[in-house]
């Protein structure tokens, strides 16, 4: 009910494409299809899961120069689900993400650096109900011909970005952080 997410994954999410080999340097396109950008939280001390079913994204990655990278996801933020009727039939609202006035949430990434073998973190801003913070999501990559899969994780506090508002505000019944899980396929589309 207050995914931060997100996403992207957010995701976040789009640090899709890091390879140590210079024949990977490309544009890439995220699979909606084969993606998930998730969310973790906890309402009155129990966990509850839920993903964002409309997102969109492309990665510009060069693994010899990875600094140079960049990446663009839009989330769109009445996608929101957790399957508890009552929490998705919230989110969308003017307490959590005001889907009305902020249709979208936006994970960019200005960079991408090397922090281990097969290890990258896309280092960029999230931006939710207007509200634009930095955000550094480590990920892992493997890249299988023209299909790259990252998956990563990071930790948001809901409220940076203005998600629970009124009465949660608080971490009364909701808690403050949330988990933001990127699992990303995507398909190089350009050399």
């Amino acid at each position: 009910m207050y995914r931060s997410l997100g996403l992207a994954a957010a995701l976040l999410v789009g640090a899709s494409i890091a390879a140590p080999i210079s024949a990977y340097a490309a544009t890439w396109t995220i699979d909606t299809a084969k993606s998930t950008l998730g969310f973790t939280g906890s309402q009155s001390g129990t966990p509850f899961n839920g993903k964002f079913g409309k997102f969109s994204g492309t990665i510009v990655f060069d693994p010899a120069n990875p600094g140079a990278g960049h990446a663009d996801v839009i989330i769109q933020t009445a996608s929101a689900a957790t399957g508890d009727q009552q929490k998705d039939g919230a989110m969308p609202g003017s307490d959590w993400f005001a889907a009305d006035k902020f249709p979208t949430a936006e994970f960019k990434a200005a960079s991408f650096k090397a922090i281990g073998t097969g290890t990258y973190e896309a280092d960029g801003t999230l931006t939710i109900r207007g509200m634009t913070k930095p955000i550094a999501l480590p990920f892992t990559l493997a890249i299988t011909g023209d299909t790259a899969t990252a998956k990563g994780k990071v930790q948001l506090i809901r409220t940076n970005y203005g998600v629970g508002q009124g009465a949660w505000a608080s971490a009364q019944y909701v808690a403050l952080e949330v988990a933001v899980n990127v699992d990303i396929t995507a398909e190089k589309t350009a050399p």
